[in-house]
């Protein structure tokens, strides 16, 4: 079984995306033997409202019984713009999305900003993960009008500090992995997911060494990146990097137990 921790719908205002709808990500999906997929959508980075994106995004789940067999969907939340707390109860009690989507850099907040804090506790409370992006695309070849700021692992280690018992799926590890030995040990002991997708998952034998084999999780961040990228690394893991066993729990089983489907 395959499930896919990180994929989005909607556009991106300086890249022309494929794939980036639901008939077009079913058919990726079914080309690729992709079982169930995260997604959140790219609108909700833009718009100046967020939950314009969250209400495109249930309403186009619930357009066909396939789709939300398939599809597993996170509200994009912006905690410095008002009604932030009415988006959370909407998106998660109503619209029953299953976590949350943050993105910082594109909505201009800090990690300790105490709005963010309170949201994290808040998705903690209610038991769903908060899911971050080391980047969105690369922004090399960007345009001027993209941001040109991507973080490390350790940029996103103060708010695991600061609510160390919320759920954490980290996505598109592009950039530096390295971590102290203390904040080493906060990932090992905390409820964290990493996804397959990022460049920098290049070793993810050595990954699986340093962090444990629950830690890691199959991951595309189409339609951004290429599809078979994520899953290559998890295939092509040599027997004594990972057992059939250890290759299924990142396919699938930890993804599963972490988001309890």
């Amino acid at each position: 079984m395959l499930v896919d921790s990180n994929s989005y719908i909607g556009h991106w205002p300086f890249l022309q995306l494929k794939y980036n709808n639901f008939p077009a990500l079913s058919e990726r999906m079914e080309e690729f033997g992709t079982d169930m997929s995260v997604v959140s959508s790219l609108n909700g980075i833009f718009y100046k409202n967020t939950q314009f994106a969250n209400e495109e995004l249930y309403e186009e789940i619930r357009s066909k019984k396939a789709y939300q067999n398939r599809f597993i969907p996170f509200a994009v939340i912006n905690p410095i713009y008002n009604g932030w707390k009415g988006d959370f109860e909407t998106s998660i009690g109503r619209f029953g999305m299953k976590g949350i989507r943050l993105h910082p850099i594109y909505h201009g907040y800090e990690l300790s900003n105490p709005a963010c804090i309170e949201l994290v506790k808040m998705a903690r409370d209610r038991g769903v993960p908060v899911s971050l992006s080391l980047r969105m695309v690369d922004s090399r070849p960007s345009s001027w009008l993209d941001v040109e700021k991507e973080w490390r692992l350790a940029d996103v280690m103060p708010i695991i500090r600061e609510v160390p018992d919320a759920k954490y799926l980290i996505v598109n590890l592009a950039n530096n992995v390295a971590l102290n030995e203390e904040d080493t040990e906060l990932i090992k002991k905390s409820n964290v997911l990493m996804d397959t997708s990022g460049r920098n998952v290049l070793d993810l034998g050595g990954l699986l060494k340093t962090y444990g084999r629950e830690k890691f999780c199959f991951g595309t961040h189409s339609p951004v990146l290429d599809y078979a990228t994520g899953l290559l690394r998890i295939e092509s893991l040599r027997p004594d990097e990972a057992d059939e066993d250890t290759k299924e729990m990142i396919r699938s089983g930890n993804l599963k137990r972490f988001l309890g489907i």
